[in-house]
């Protein structure tokens, strides 16, 4: 698989042609980014850590059945991918009250959520990746209702899979964010990374943040705790 020009360059990722029309590679890099790539640090290992850490989590969920993009490791910091065409909405499960939803309805951190929250989130850094509904995505062509039936359906049995995952290892599944696209065949596939850079995880016992929480809210050792999740599950790192 030859590597060729970047095609993009994200927060943490960056996105290279192949000689293969239906492959990409993705590059995670050191970069650590929050308030919308307002604040950027450089973490040691943190590219490699969440690489590997995605690809652990990629696999389980193709082993449940759940589609993804994930092809095969190819360095540290270095991933084969499907080439998606991305639908630019988020899909966020919460399965305990923390981050944006404590701030926008004055709950307790930490509230257990029952049944668990679905909601959708426009992909836009310059508007704050503004709360949305399904109407919008319709509407202004992001998505159809068919393409958002199913991106709830796959969102869903993630949360199922992967609460049990982590439960398993002693952390909370607080909530997460997900990202969908297109491949060739017309089929909605799970794209871009499933890491703590994206999702809140808690010590089960101490309710301690294994997250990007840890950077956002300045509580040092981040990557410390990123690996310590990783261990927890078995990921090699």
């Amino acid at each position: 698989m030859e590597k060729r020009e970047e095609l993009y360059r994200g927060k943490a990722k960056s996105v290279y042609k192949t000689d293969d029309a239906d492959r990409l590679i993705l590059l995670f890099r050191n970069d650590t980014s929050a308030f919308d790539g307002k604040r950027i640090e450089q973490l040691d290992r943190k590219g490699m850590v969440n690489n590997k850490f995605n690809a652990f989590i990629m696999q389980k969920l193709e082993a449940a059945g759940i589609p993804t993009q994930f092809d095969k490791l190819l360095a540290d910091n270095e991933v084969l991918v499907k080439k998606l065409d991305m639908i630019p909405v988020e899909c966020v499960v919460r399965n305990y009250a923390a981050g944006s939803l404590v701030k926008r309805l004055g709950v307790e951190e930490g509230m257990k959520l029952n049944p668990y929250t679905f909601e959708l989130f426009l992909k836009d850094d310059a508007k704050g990746d503004p709360f949305i509904n399904e109407s919008h995505v319709v509407a202004f062509g992001w998505g159809t209702a068919e393409q958002l039936a199913r991106m709830k359906e796959l969102s869903l049995k993630v949360n199922d899979v992967l609460s049990k995952l982590f439960d398993d290892a002693g952390l909370l599944l607080v909530d997460f964010k997900l990202e969908f696209g297109v491949f060739s065949d017309g089929s909605i596939v799970l794209g871009d990374e499933f890491s703590p850079d994206g999702c809140r995880l808690w010590d089960k016992d101490t309710k301690k943040k294994m997250d990007k929480d840890r950077f956002r809210q300045g509580l040092g050792d981040v990557i410390e705790a990123y690996e310590e999740v990783a261990r927890r599950l078995g990921v090699p790192l």
